[in-house]
């Protein structure tokens, strides 16, 4: 069965829940074709397709752009929170449970950090992400947004500091639509481009948020 989702004209995230909710009705053989209307849509879907591990390709049709999904095998759903629960007991047998760390998520909004001298703010934020990078547990992902996309992009003064943090392992993620407002879309220099469904799923599954 073939089918189409129209998501031309819809922000982000929503051609990324319409996309999600049409994969769900689909089966082996099955082809859902998302169509969109710009770059970072595009990228989102083909991402989201990677990490469901669904093939998908892009191309263009009537002025737009499209992105196809080939099902190849059924989408198996998240296990409920009774399977998780029944599996616990046995894995405690087999060896002991290590303490399980923490989920830090730090979330920037702006390229310079408080009120007051915007000049100041420049240097705190360069010294913020400098101490982030010099943590013994840094943060599991650090999310950039609105005006924080300026930070991992050309011409900012945290790029090395940002490099160490994702040699570490750090999630270096930032919004797709504010880079592509602000006309930073292809000097990103640090990390992924993401979108704001994602940007929600980090922030509800973290164990503490930190906003500087």
């Amino acid at each position: 069965m073939n089918q189409t989702v129209d998501a031309r004209g819809d922000q982000c995230p929503i051609p990324l829940v319409k996309a999600k909710k049409a994969l769900k009705e689909l089966h082996p053989s099955d082809i859902l074709k998302v169509l969109v209307d710009n770059e970072i849509a595009v990228q989102n879907l083909l991402k989201m397709a990677g990490q469901m591990q669904i093939y998908a390709e892009r191309g263009k049709e009537d002025g737009g752009f499209y992105v196809e999904f080939h099902v190849e095998k059924e989408i198996s759903p998240e296990p409920s929170a009774e399977e998780t629960q029944c599996l616990l007991p046995e894995a405690k047998k087999e060896e002991p449970v290590k303490p399980r760390k923490k989920n830090t998520v730090v979330v920037i909004s702006s390229s310079f950090m408080g009120d007051g001298s915007e000049e100041l703010g420049k240097i705190l934020m360069k010294g913020f992400l400098y101490a982030l990078a010099q943590l013994d547990e840094p943060p599991a992902c650090i999310i950039f947004y609105n005006g924080g996309v300026k930070l991992t992009t050309e011409g900012s003064a945290s790029i090395e500091d940002l490099k160490e943090l994702k040699a570490q392992g750090v999630e270096i993620l930032s919004c797709g639509t504010c880079l592509d407002y602000y006309r930073l879309k292809d000097k990103l220099i640090v990390g992924e481009i993401t979108n704001m469904y994602t940007i929600v799923e980090k922030q509800a599954a973290a164990d503490m948020i930190i906003r500087p």
